[in-house]
């Protein structure tokens, strides 16, 4: 019998960030919030990056999720988007790990393919496939909001489907298995 736990699911981005989290028992979800940081009115892009790692610190502190699932950012041909995503997702990487959280990434396709079955599916259906599966009442303003909780379920099936997660709990344990994407200065 799996015991119980609270995954948080983030999908970064520095207009909105969107983010949820589920209780998950057994085989079964249960969404405890979703909701969106709204970051559009802040012109200093360092502020919004502060905003978002704060936003992520305050979460965390109130609902002690025992896990985070981030949505990777995908590869896009505008450059200066991909890296303005990946601070982004940075910023709510160290927050996590500040914590001592593990944290694990996914790619839009298979968080997508997860949800619905199909990598090629809309917001609005990932949408509509969480509102059945978490029996939600009404569809969100910013499907961001449905976004971060795809992340979280997501990734709650993927620990049913490994039996065992794939995640970091400190900066030392990221750097030991990603040695090759580290630079040497």
């Amino acid at each position: 019998m799996s015991k119980e736990k609270i995954i948080l699911g983030i999908d970064p981005g520095t207009t909105i960030m969107g983010f949820g989290l589920v209780r998950k028992k057994g085989s079964q979800f249960e969404m405890i919030m979703m909701d969106v940081l709204i970051l559009n009115k802040i012109k200093d892009p360092y502020l919004k990056l502060q905003k978002i790692f704060q936003k992520t610190l305050t979460i965390i502190d109130q609902y002690h999720p025992d896990e985070v699932a981030l949505e990777a950012p995908f590869f896009g041909k505008n450059v200066q988007s991909m890296l303005k995503l990946g601070r982004a997702q940075g910023v709510a990487m160290a927050a996590a790990l500040q914590r001592e959280i593990p944290v694990t990434e996914y790619a839009p396709l298979k968080i997508k393919k997860a949800i619905t079955g199909r990598g090629s599916a809309s917001k609005e259906q990932v949408a509509g496939m969480l509102m059945q599966l978490l029996h939600l009442k009404e569809m969100p303003k910013y499907l961001d909001a449905t976004d971060g909780l795809a992340a979280a379920v997501c990734h709650g099936l993927q620990n049913d489907a490994l039996g065992s997660k794939k995640g970091y709990s400190s900066w030392s344990n990221f750097i030991k298995d990603n040695e090759d994407r580290i630079g040497n200065g």
